[in-house]
């Protein structure tokens, strides 16, 4: 489990160094400026796994690990998790994940499908102009709305569904 967890701390540290940079441009570009990640984890030893486990199977939960590690998501220094309004916390979320599909194009056969659902609704026209200027060199994207009017660039293509037929 040691082992298997100082991996993972690794691989999880690396994809965040790759991901800071354009997590922060994605965050500015739609709104929230001094975007960052942050991840302080250390990998269990297996001295310290074996002083716990006797603890550990009493609860019935390990209590070390990378399992209980989490990933720092702030703007201007402020944790989003407990200090951003609802408003900047989905905008970090759509951040990060514009991040990880720009990371996924650049190492993968191609760029990845995104789907994401009703996003527009929440965002205001500059950071829907800002989104629809970033998706349109981001392949192919999907993009749910309940009005063709909440789109703010002409879609390549438009399926509308009405009473539970698409016209």
């Amino acid at each position: 489990m040691a082992e298997l967890g100082s991996s993972l701390v690794a691989a999880r540290a690396e994809t965040l160094s790759v991901l800071r940079e354009p997590f922060a441009e994605r965050a500015f570009e739609l709104g929230l400026p001094g975007g960052e990640l942050g991840y302080e984890a250390k990998a269990p030893t297996a001295e310290a796994l074996e002083s716990r486990l006797a603890e550990d199977i009493e609860r019935g939960t390990t209590g070390l690990g990378p399992h209980l590690d989490d990933v720092e998501i702030r703007a201007e220094e402020r944790d989003l998790r407990r200090f951003g309004s609802q408003g900047e916390q989905r905008l970090a979320v759509l951040s990060l994940l514009l991040a990880e599909a720009e990371l996924l194009a650049e190492r993968g056969p191609g760029p990845p499908l995104l789907l994401l659902d009703d996003v527009l609704s929440e965002l205001d026209e500059r950071r829907r102009t800002a989104l629809a200027e970033r998706l349109a060199g981001a392949g192919q994207t999907i993009v749910t709305a309940t009005g063709a009017s909440a789109l703010p660039v002409e879609p390549a293509q438009l399926v509308q569904v009405q009473p539970g037929i698409a016209r």
